[in-house]
């Protein structure tokens, strides 16, 4: 029941970014729906007691795979799709406290948190990458079997 709970609330925040970000209407499901299926990789993850860098690395991954493939599939640049799947892997919380924790003078707490922070965004980055330049390696393929049919 917490997966569907999750997938439900994932695929509204992507709503309301890609909304926030003036993203086309026909493109909102798609996006939202690369979001979702990337939320539920983190969460899954996130359920599995793993460190904290492994379950957004393995979610931008899956977001950067769904949002490559939905833009090979709409004709449509990839940003479009992986910007909004990846807001909510996004450690604001953990960049809200570093700086409170540096108002409170509390730098120790405050460069844990931060470094932890800065770790997750990079495995974010990373993750993004990896599956971009994999799906980029792979796209005559993707579009001969999966997408010929189609035209």
């Amino acid at each position: 029941m917490a997966l569907i709970t999750q997938g439900i609330y994932s695929f509204l925040s992507v709503v309301g970014f890609s909304v926030l970000f003036n993203l086309p209407r026909k493109l909102i499901i798609a996006a939202s729906i690369s979001g979702m299926i990337g939320w539920l990789v983190y969460y899954t993850f996130q359920m599995q007691d793993t460190n904290f860098i492994i379950p957004a690395f393995m979610g931008s991954i899956a977001v950067g795979i769904v949002g490559e493939i939905l833009a090979i599939y709409k004709k449509q640049p990839a940003t479009l799709f992986t910007i909004p799947g990846i807001i909510p892997f996004v450690p604001g919380y953990g960049i809200y406290d570093t700086m409170r924790f540096v108002v409170e003078k509390d730098f120790n707490r405050a460069m844990t948190k931060g470094g932890e922070s800065l770790f997750i965004a990079i495995s974010i980055a990373c993750g993004i990458v990896l599956a971009t330049s994999f799906i980029r390696m792979m796209r005559p393929y993707i579009e001969k079997t999966l997408f010929s049919a189609s035209k």
